[in-house]
């Protein structure tokens, strides 16, 4: 497949093993790459133990300024200079994301070059999630692709599977946001570039173990970034 997974960590000890184990199960030829933001609990250490297992595991320990946004950033420019990757996956680490549908939606990439993991359109869903959320949820995504006037149901997941081209062919340290602005950055950016993208219907879960990284910060400036994209001249 000649395909990468990143997927940024940070104290997710409870989860990574399992879902690593659980991906080259289903897809033993695909490759991961975790990037770490240095975790208190652990994390890297597993995935240090896993790579003696699993030679298509690899590890990006992240020192200095964490960031969710950053880690992807950081997980992107080690991919772009490695030339055996021509397609990359990006997903959550708390098995919010099915290793199930990667298959599936790799199935639907020859016919553009962006596939998004998407929670609102026809045969996707939220499982274990109060009303609250998800109303806010949809309004998010209602209020972001309103204003940015993007064709994207779901512009807040962060599972996504895309040719590589796609991220050599615009400005990474253009892209500034975290948390869930950094995930409206990035489809933004791609959908200005031109790029064809498609959305494959996926059921999120919870997380299983441990606890959301996303705070009040993330999710104001979230609020206030569309705003900026659109004035801005990118």
């Amino acid at each position: 497949m000649k395909t990468i997974v990143i997927i940024p960590t940070y104290n997710e000890k409870e989860n990574i093993k399992f879902l690593v184990e659980e991906i080259l199960s289903l897809l033993p030829d695909i490759s991961i790459l975790v990037v770490d933001d240095n975790s208190p609990d652990g994390t890297s250490g597993i995935i240090e133990e896993l790579r003696t297992k699993f030679p298509k595991l690899d590890l990006c320990t992240r020192i200095g300024d964490r960031g969710f946004g950053r880690s992807y950033i950081d997980g992107f420019r080690k991919v772009i200079n490695d030339e055996q990757y021509e397609k990359i996956v990006t997903m959550d680490a708390d098995f919010s994301h099915d290793p199930k549908e990667i298959l599936k939606m790799a199935d639907k990439l020859s016919e553009c070059d962006v596939i998004i993991g998407s929670r609102y359109v026809r045969g996707g869903k939220i499982e274990n999630w109060n009303w609250r959320r998800r109303l806010l949820s949809r309004f998010a995504n209602f209020y972001v692709k309103t204003i940015l006037g993007v064709p994207i149901n779901d512009m807040t997941t962060g599972f996504i599977y895309f040719k590589k081209e796609v991220l050599e062919n615009f400005n990474l340290n253009s892209v500034r946001s975290e948390g869930y602005a950094f995930l409206i950055e990035l489809k933004y950016q791609i959908f200005k570039s031109g790029f064809k993208i498609r959305e494959h219907p996926i059921v999120f879960n919870e997380r299983r173990e441990g606890q959301s990284k996303m705070s009040f910060k993330n999710i104001w400036e979230a609020v206030l970034l569309p705003w900026k994209l659109k004035l801005s001249k990118k």
